[in-house]
C-alpha cells in the first residue's frame, strides 16, 4: 500500500519565514514593503517568497487595511474594439504601482451591471473605473457608499456620482455635423447600433440630429442594427440604404467598425468617394490602418482616458477631493472618405 499523498495547502507568512530564516513579522514587514528591515535581508525573504511560489493572503490584508489592491473595472464588453484600448491605459498607468485592475462585464445591462459592482465592491476594491454615467439607483447607491474614488469614464455629458473622464458623445457628434455640412454634403443617411442601453450612441445620434436641424437639413435615411458591430453588418446595410435612398452623398456610421464594412462595399461597387459620396465613423479605431481608403472619423480619445481614469484613482486613494470632471477634445481626422470645407 502507497504512502497517502498530503493534501495540499497554500504556503504561509511561517513557510517562508523558517525557509529564509527571519521572523514572520520580518517576511510580514518586507511583503507590505514596511518597516525597519535592512536591504541584504529584504532581499533574502523576497527571493525566497519567488523561490518558493508564496503568494500573500490578500483578504487577510484587507481585514486590516479593509482595502486590497484591485482596482474595479466595469465595462460592457471587451469584443467591441473600444474597451481593449481603455484597458491598455489603465494597465499602463498601473503598472509600476501595487494596484492591479480586475474587470467585470456587463453586457450593456444595468441590472447585470448592478451585480457585477455588488460582488467587485464586496472584495474592497481600492477605487473603481466603470463605463458611463447611467445605473440603476441601487448601483449608485453603491457607488455613493463605497468610500473610495469612483471614476466613470467614456462620457461627460451627465453628472457623475464622483469623478468622469472623458468626450462629450454629443458635442463629437456636432462636431461632425459640422464638418459634413461645411463640406457640402447635403443628403446625409445614419447608420447605428439600436438605442437601447448604449447611452453614448444615442447620444452621439441626437447631437447629430440637433445640429443638422441648426444648419437647416434632415436625416435623409437612417438604419439602426441590433447586436453586436462588425464589418459585414456594414455592408449589408450600407448597401440596403443606397439601395433605398440613391441619391444620398454622405453615410455618418455611429461607430468605425460598421463604417468601414461600408466603406468596402463603396469601393467595390465603384462609388466616387468623397466626391459624389462620402463617409465617415466615430472611435478612431486601429482597424481603418488596413483599410483601401481612410474612414473619416472622430478620436475618442480611448488609451488617454483609461490613463486618466487611473490617475485619478491612484491620486484620490487616501486623499478624498472634490469631485472632479476631466473633459476631452476628440479630434475630427477627415481622412480619404470626406471633402474638405467648401
Amino acid at each position: 500500500m502507497t504512502d497517502a499523498i498530503p493534501p495540499r495547502r497554500p504556503l504561509t507568512l511561517r513557510d517562508v519565514s523558517e525557509a529564509a530564516g527571519v521572523s514572520e513579522m520580518t517576511v510580514s514587514r518586507v511583503l507590505r514593503n514596511r518597516g525597519d528591515v535592512s536591504a541584504a535581508t529584504r532581499e533574502r525573504v523576497l527571493e525566497t517568497a519567488r523561490e518558493m511560489g508564496y503568494v500573500p493572503n490578500k483578504i487577510a490584508g484587507a481585514l486590516a487595511s479593509s482595502r486590497v489592491n484591485l482596482v474595479a473595472v466595469v465595462i460592457p464588453s471587451i469584443s467591441n474594439m473600444v474597451f481593449p484600448d481603455v484597458m491598455a491605459g489603465i494597465s499602463a498607468a498601473l503598472d509600476e504601482t501595487p494596484l492591479q485592475p480586475v474587470v467585470g462585464l456587463t453586457s450593456y445591462k444595468p441590472e447585470k451591471e448592478e451585480k457585477v459592482l455588488y460582488e467587485m465592491l464586496s472584495w474592497r476594491p481600492s477605487g473603481v473605473i466603470l463605463a458611463g454615467l447611467e445605473h440603476t439607483e441601487a448601483s449608485r447607491a453603491m457607488l455613493s457608499v463605497a468610500g473610495i474614488p469612483v471614476i466613470e469614464v467614456m462620457d461627460t455629458d451627465g453628472e457623475p456620482i464622483d469623478c468622469a473622464v472623458g468626450i462629450s458623445h454629443r458635442g463629437a457628434a456636432q462636431a461632425m455635423a459640422d464638418a459634413i455640412v461645411d463640406a457640402g454634403y447635403k443628403k446625409i443617411g445614419f447608420v447605428g447600433t439600436s438605442l437601447g442601453m448604449d447611452h453614448r450612441a444615442r447620444k452621439r445620434f441626437e447631437g447629430f440630429v440637433a445640429q443638422l436641424g441648426k444648419r437647416g437639413l434632415e436625416l435623409a435615411d437612417r438604419e439602426f442594427y441590433g447586436g453586436g458591430s462588425g464589418m459585414a453588418k456594414g455592408r449589408e446595410l450600407t448597401a440596403a440604404m443606397l439601395a433605398r435612398s440613391p441619391d444620398l452623398d454622405f453615410i455618418y456610421y455611429s461607430n468605425d467598425v460598421v463604417g468601414a464594412g461600408g466603406l468596402l462595399y463603396c469601393v467595390e461597387k465603384g462609388y466616387d468617394i468623397p466626391g459624389k459620396l462620402g463617409l465617415a465613423g466615430f472611435n478612431g479605431v486601429d482597424i481603418l490602418g488596413g483599410q483601401p481608403m481612410r474612414l473619416a472619423t472622430i478620436d475618442s480619445c480611448r488609451a488617454e482616458i483609461g490613463k486618466l481614469a487611473a490617475g485619478l484613482v491612484l491620486s484620490r486613494m487616501d486623499t478624498a477631493g472634490a469631485p472632479e470632471i476631466v473633459k476631452l477634445t476628440p479630434k475630427l481626422e477627415r481622412g480619404d472618405t470626406m471633402r474638405g470645407p467648401e
